[in-house]
């Protein structure tokens, strides 16, 4: 099997070719489906409770993928998985939760497109990437296509929303970046390495959910049906694809497929309960679906300078 590094392309640029974009387009079905969380949410499921909601979406799916495995972290990976749950779920969770209360939904979703430039710079600080021009200018069309997508004339500001929304982008960002950094351990496939971190973010979440909202809601038909969505399809299924990805594609490919979250979530809004697009949202996602497409492709390779070239005819000789 081939090592990460080895999958790059030939030019170093850390960008997936020929298989690695069938693998690229798995990895996508988990931003797909969190992008349904906010109508599942929103239609579905009882009011007041979305940390229970995050809780039956991240913990069930940690523990049915720990029985499916039965394969248990050892020595530092119990601290790493624990790490990474609480980052790239049970942290993440609250901070959307805070940011979704505080702020318009158009504006909460526009911090958290900023991940992919938050990626972008820890690739250099904790990766020791080399910067790359082309992934931040591609992140920041995505992010303001996404803008174009979501804003409207009532989007507000509120200092602590916004913070949190920053802090849930960051959170997810590290937790991505250091995904990367550790890799997954031989042997342990990424169905198992999903469910430590489902585990571990559940853990984390069930005393929020307990103390923030206190006890569970009653669970009727449409809601049993929603949290089943959120907990398959959102959290085991979703995870375990995302996982996957992040452990053997370049990590801003990665990153900037989470755009497809609010984009998925604008055209349900359009579809399911009637709400408009415009050619100021349309033009948005063709900005952002550019900028996801790029994010798979390699850099423009750069050209050599004439005396470059003329040293390696030299030595060729």
């Amino acid at each position: 099997m081939k090592s990460p590094a080895a999958l790059r392309s030939p030019a170093g640029d850390g960008v997936p070719r020929g298989g690695d974009l069938s693998r690229a387009a798995l990895t996508a079905f988990a931003p797909v489906a969190w992008g349904t969380t906010y109508i599942v949410t929103t239609e579905l499921l009882p009011p007041g409770h979305p940390l229970f909601a995050g809780l039956l979406r991240a913990l069930p799916a940690g523990l049915i993928a720990l029985a499916l495995t039965r394969t248990l972290p050892r020595g530092a990976w119990w601290g790493r998985a624990a790490v990474l749950g609480v980052l790239n779920i049970g942290l993440l969770f609250p901070l959307l939760f805070i940011a979704a209360e505080r702020l318009p939904g158009g504006v909460a979703a526009t911090l958290a497109a900023a991940q992919p430039l938050v990626v972008a710079v820890l690739a250099v600080a904790v990766l020791h990437e080399s910067p790359s021009g082309w992934r931040m200018a591609w992140g920041g069309i995505g992010l303001a296509g996404v803008a174009l997508v979501v804003l409207g004339p009532a989007a507000a500001f509120d200092p602590v929303g916004v913070a949190a929304g920053l802090g849930g982008a960051a959170s997810m960002a590290l937790g991505l970046t250091l995904t990367k950094r550790w890799g997954r351990p031989a042997g342990v496939g990424p169905t198992a390495f999903a469910g430590w971190q489902l585990t571990a973010g559940g853990l984390f979440l069930a005393p929020l959910a307990v103390l923030v909202e206190g006890p569970p809601p009653p669970i009727g038909l449409s809601a049993a049906l929603g949290y089943l969505w959120l907990g398959l399809f959102g959290g085991l299924i979703a995870y375990v694809l995302w996982f996957r990805g992040v452990t053997t594609l370049p990590v801003n490919s990665v990153a900037i497929l989470t755009l497809l979250s609010p984009l998925v979530a604008a055209v349900l809004g359009a579809v399911l309960l009637g709400q408009t697009l415009g050619p100021i949202q349309l033009m948005g996602f063709g900005l952002s679906l550019a900028a996801i497409v790029a994010g798979q492709l390699p850099a423009p390779a750069r050209r050599r300078s004439a005396p470059v070239i003329l040293a390696t005819k030299e030595i060729s000789r």
